[in-house]
């Protein structure tokens, strides 16, 4: 007999063999355990998770394009839990989020809170739900400033600061503000809600008066923002999934996908973790205006 005879590539062939079914069978395992994947064909609905404070546009920018250049996705859910965040990358965001639904339908889905920047981004879709008991609203313009020149004086610290300009340091830590200081950033603060107020106007094309009636910097609930024009329809992530998959013209089951998060290496996540930790505790608030909902 063969394996008599040839006893080692008999082994060789044998083992070569049980590898092979063995990896087609855990390829097939995957594949039918991974739901809601890349590897599922036909029409599909894109899914970009937004989570937490908003601090940069690059990485939810970057998944709006690239779904709104798949053919193979015929809609888009963005997938909201988050406070609200720094201005720029929530304008960003906005921005793209208004490009795209020129050619795909974007829907928003608020999870447990959107509010602020985070109520600024789903403005910009082509349709809001939220829970019922959802956080939002929360449309206003914070900046906070911490003064710590009496810890200073205690300490026997005395700060020197060299401008070029009376309001080069506005906002410094280390002095007290002056009136008219006040004023400048109250009429910054001022200038960046009304963009808010704006774009919720064009996004979801409510009167000026009636977003400005709103806009005082109260939250609300996802019930009341329904009944406010805030919010399109109440239900939770799955139906703002079929309602995307139905705006974007799929007929049949409806598919998603998910936007990958970029894997960092461990030392650098860990180091970016930490500087930011020590911006919000100490600085944060002594460089940015925020569209954050903030109530500590």
């Amino acid at each position: 007999m063969f394996s008599r005879r040839h006893p080692y590539l008999f082994f060789i062939l044998t083992f070569s063999t049980i590898v092979t079914f063995a990896a087609i069978g855990v390829t097939v395992l995957f594949l039918l355990s991974v739901k809601d994947s890349d590897f599922e064909f036909g029409e599909k609905v894109g899914v970009i998770e937004i989570d937490g404070i908003i601090t940069e546009a690059k990485t939810t920018i970057h998944n709006l394009k690239r779904f709104r250049e798949d053919e193979s996705i015929k809609a888009i859910v963005v997938r909201i839990n988050s406070p609200g965040g720094a201005v720029g990358p929530a304008q960003e965001i906005y921005r793209e989020i208004r490009k795209t639904s020129d050619t795909k339908k974007v829907v928003a889905s608020m999870g447990t809170i959107a509010a602020s920047g985070g109520y600024y981004i789903a403005a910009g879709t082509d349709g809001i739900v939220a829970n019922p008991g959802t956080i939002t609203g929360s449309i206003g313009v914070i900046m906070g400033f911490t003064n710590y020149e009496e810890l200073l004086r205690k300490i026997g610290l005395l700060p020197i600061v060299i401008k070029s300009g009376e309001y080069k340091d506005i906002g410094s830590p280390v002095r007290e503000m002056k009136e008219k200081e006040q004023k400048i950033l109250h009429d910054f603060a001022k200038k960046i809600h009304k963009q808010f107020i704006m774009d919720i106007v064009e996004g979801r094309k409510m009167k000026q008066a009636e977003v400005e009636s709103l806009a005082d910097g109260r939250i609300f609930t996802g019930e009341e923002s329904k009944m406010l024009g805030l919010v399109d329809r109440l239900g939770n992530y799955e139906d703002a999934i079929e309602w995307a998959g139905r705006m974007g013209g799929i007929k049949g089951k409806i598919s998603t996908v998910y936007a990958k998060d970029k894997k960092y290496p461990f030392l650098k996540y860990l180091s970016g973790s930490l500087v930011k930790a020590v911006i919000d505790q100490f600085g944060h608030a002594n460089f940015f205006a925020d569209y954050l909902y903030q109530p500590e």
